[in-house]
């Protein structure tokens, strides 16, 4: 077995949430690695699934409607706020990442008379950064690039709102989000997290740290499945003042009452726009009670000894023929990203074995920890096939 195998068995042996585990149906034999994209599929999901569309969509039909379907994006978004430190009435769960971005960035700067720029993140996941750059063409305002752990370089009186990521998604490198928060309001700005690649692997406080925006998805580290509806969160006291771009009908303050006129609702409603999408938001609904009575403090601590262990693993068996460019410290999330040249060719070799992460041009390979169900030995299995593939690659003849 060796040093590495004992030590995996042995931290397999203590692990505290090894139980929720058995939650999800894992491929037999399937090193999985890449939560980080796609998270697995917890057990309950497909009955649950079966019977909307069984029985409240095929026997109950309309009536589902008023029978929890309307309702369904304020009541998954509860389930979800105690994810991202939040209280009642601030989260709410309707389409997507990108859309709730496109909300939160245009309310932010509707909140923001006299204030003419837009700040994101210089190495933000490209949507982030499209859909910044058409808010500010659209609110005819400037877009300037910021580091993370800079911004009083470029923070001023014209700055309306600044758009970050919790965790870089290439490198896995985790930013200082009570820092950064107190920085951007500190220039009198907003702030909007994008919290896609943290949530569900981080205890992450947007009450407590006063954040006025958030979104993130559901498909990673929340398990809900592909292309499973985003979340938005809006602080309680920013809600009155919260006009977002899309005055659609799901965010009407009396949306039966067919009004010809807009008027917001009240509260986090307001953020909801068009019609729920009902079988991926029940499948999300049912996926998300897997954490119930998780603490998030185990869940953090057991993914930096999971990212820490494979590391660990890459440096024993791989040595210098991969980078590692994830930090070795606490500032990392629940990544680890390796830089070769041929990252493409290494990962499509670890797929072809069953063990799968993924590939980011041009040279980075992302190997994601979920610690409701990655074990210890999923990092020994990872790192000894990347040698192997390493060692194929190399002895593999050299291309025309």
């Amino acid at each position: 077995m060796g040093e590495l195998g004992e030590r995996a068995a042995e931290l397999d042996g203590g692990d505290s949430l090894a139980l929720v585990r058995g939650e999800f149906d894992l491929a037999p034999g399937v090193v999985y690695l890449d939560g980080n994209s796609l998270g697995a599929l917890p057990r309950r999901v497909a009955g649950r699934v079966a019977e909307v569309v069984g029985q409240q969509w095929g026997r109950r039909l309309i009536r589902s409607w008023s029978e929890g379907w309307w309702t369904a994006p304020e009541r998954v978004g509860e389930r979800v706020a105690p994810l991202v430190g939040a209280g009642p009435g601030q989260v709410v769960v309707a389409d997507s990442t990108s859309v709730n971005l496109f909300k939160a960035l245009v309310g932010a700067v509707r909140m923001a008379p006299g204030r003419s720029e837009i700040v994101v993140d210089a190495a933000t996941f490209p949507t982030d950064g499209y859909v910044a750059e058409s808010v500010a063409g659209l609110m005819n305002v400037e877009l300037r690039a910021a580091t993370a752990d800079r911004l009083d370089d470029v923070l001023g009186e014209r700055t309306a709102v600044v758009l970050l990521n919790q965790v870089d998604y290439r490198t896995g490198r985790l930013y200082d989000m009570a820092s950064a928060t107190e920085t951007v309001h500190g220039a009198g700005a907003r702030v909007v997290w994008d919290l896609c690649h943290s949530v569900g692997v981080l205890p992450i406080e947007l009450d407590a740290l006063g954040v006025d925006f958030a979104v993130g998805c559901t498909y990673k580290f929340l398990n809900g499945g592909p292309g499973a509806p985003a979340f938005i969160y809006v602080r309680k006291d920013l809600q009155g003042a919260f006009e977002q771009p899309l005055a659609g009908w799901g965010g009407h303050r009396d949306p039966f009452a067919m009004a010809p006129t807009y008027e917001p609702a009240a509260g986090i409603e307001r953020a909801r726009a068009g019609t729920p999408d009902i079988l991926s938001l029940l499948a999300l609904e049912a996926a998300l009670e897997v954490w119930d009575g998780v603490d998030l403090a185990e869940v953090r601590a057991k993914g930096l000894a999971l990212t820490g262990f494979f590391i660990e693993c890459v440096d024993e068996l791989v040595g210098d023929a991969v980078e590692v460019v994830t930090p070795r410290d606490g500032m990392r999330g629940h990544q680890v990203s390796l830089r070769h040249d041929d990252a493409r060719a290494l990962m499509a070799e670890l797929i072809a074995r069953e063990v799968i992460g993924d590939f980011r041009a041009p040279d980075i390979m992302r190997f994601g920890f979920a610690p409701l169900y990655n074990r210890y030995g999923d990092a020994l299995s990872a790192a000894r096939a990347l040698a192997d593939a390493l060692a194929t690659l190399k002895d593999a003849p050299a291309r025309p």
